[in-house]
């Protein structure tokens, strides 16, 4: 049975879950707000099919890219309501026109993350857009079985290693599934997102309701310098909704602390489903220095880099509305943290859900946990000047 002593090791997916077959396994929340399955011992009759169906106890390899691509949705408001190039947006539209379902991650009515299935034009539309927290999976593995069983086209799309889930959790190859993994940085904890909303929005004023999140608003400043974008109504019950907060997403203490990889998953610290490893289909992400290696394809309007992962990804990305140029994974890296390697676990990590733990608040515990002591700071710059002065003496 799934026994997990090490947090590292889980990721979360939730196939375990799904593939017991007396459902005696459920996922529960620990303290740091990451899901975790744990086993009713006395319902198991320990047949072993949630070990066989753990992506984290898969043989995995990373596979070289069939093909690397700069994307752009012809249609700008599909691609200004993307966060990168709107590539997805197009393959979801084509899926649910010809009778397809569609999975990912959607808002539910707390401002968490959920996925769901949907197979209308308007249904989909909610799948936009990054959230920036561990999507709950729920049941959608083995609903997207059952509609791949009985012949309908289903596009999956989640993190690598939801995507890996999947797979590991279907235990075949379907014909009609088509899977697409979100090249991803990490999962932050929801507790830690609970927290901030609490004591930026709702603490302040009782009455106040969220109404709109946006992690990557394009319409302020652009697709390079996107906003984080919260709306809501001040007054309970009242129809006047006003933006609560909007700004560049450096500037954003929430943002700030998982682009620090202060409070991600302890499991994506040791990912094992990059580059290519998670059997997706194709992976998207944003081009990230398109403007320095595709200038002349650049616009902030956001552009999409989609690794072509099978031939099966290639196919479905023909006869889309989408500009499209032929480019390389070079240099894509420096633009790109962690694209091809996990972000290192920070020392400061554990003290940080201390503090919150404690009492201590959210803007309190992320300052105590990014605090860089003064000798840190000198010893860096001194480095610097060194290097500096180094090349100069050898031109």
């Amino acid at each position: 049975m799934i026994n997990i002593t090490d947090k590292h090791k889980c990721c979360g997916c939730a196939a375990c879950a799904q593939r017991c077959p007396k459902q005696c396994i459920v996922m529960q929340e620990d303290d740091e707000g990451f899901l975790y399955p744990v086993v009713n011992r006395a319902a198991c009759i320990d047949c072993r099919l949630c070990e066989k169906v753990c992506p984290m106890l898969r043989s995995l390899r990373q596979k070289p890219a069939n093909e690397v691509l700069a994307i752009k949705n012809r249609n700008t408001a599909d691609r200004m309501d993307s966060s990168s190039g709107g590539v997805f947006i197009a393959l979801a539209q084509r899926t649910v026109a010809t009778g397809g379902a569609v999975f990912g991650a959607v808002y539910d009515g707390k401002w968490e993350v959920a996925h769901s299935m949907a197979d209308t034009p308007g249904g989909i539309r909610p799948m936009m857009g990054s959230k920036y927290m561990q999507s709950r999976t729920g049941d959608s593995f083995s609903h997207a079985e059952r509609l791949l069983k009985s012949g309908r086209d289903v596009l999956f799309s989640g993190t690598p290693c939801q995507i890996a889930g999947l797979h590991a959790f279907l235990q075949k190859d379907y014909s009609n599934l088509l899977s697409v993994d979100i090249a991803c940085h990490g999962v932050p904890s929801v507790k830690v997102w609970r927290k901030y909303i609490e004591e930026t929005f709702l603490r302040q004023d009782a009455s106040t309701e969220i109404t709109y999140v946006n992690f990557r608003d394009k319409q302020k400043e652009g697709w390079r310098r996107y906003n984080v974008v919260i709306k809501g109504r001040r007054n309970a019950g009242s129809t006047n909704e006003t933006e609560l907060s909007a700004s560049v997403y450096v500037d954003n203490p929430f943002m700030r602390g998982f682009m620090s990889d202060v409070y991600l998953r302890p499991a994506c610290h040791r990912c094992l489903f990059k580059c290519g490893a998670c059997g997706s289909d194709l992976t998207i992400a944003d081009y990230w220095g398109v403007d320095l290696l595709m200038p002349d394809f650049a616009d902030d309007k956001g552009v999409s880099l989609v690794i072509v992962n099978s031939d099966k990804g290639r196919k479905a990305l023909n006869g889309l509305d989408t500009d499209v140029r032929q480019t390389t994974l070079d240099g894509v890296e420096r633009h790109n943290g962690g694209f091809t390697s996990a972000p290192p676990e920070k020392p400061l990590r554990h003290r940080f859900f201390a503090d919150i733990d404690s009492g201590t608040s959210f803007d309190d515990a992320l300052g105590r946990a990014l605090h860089v002591p003064a000798c840190v700071t000198a010893a860096k710059n001194l480095r610097k000047v060194i290097k500096n002065t180094i090349k100069k003496l050898t031109k």
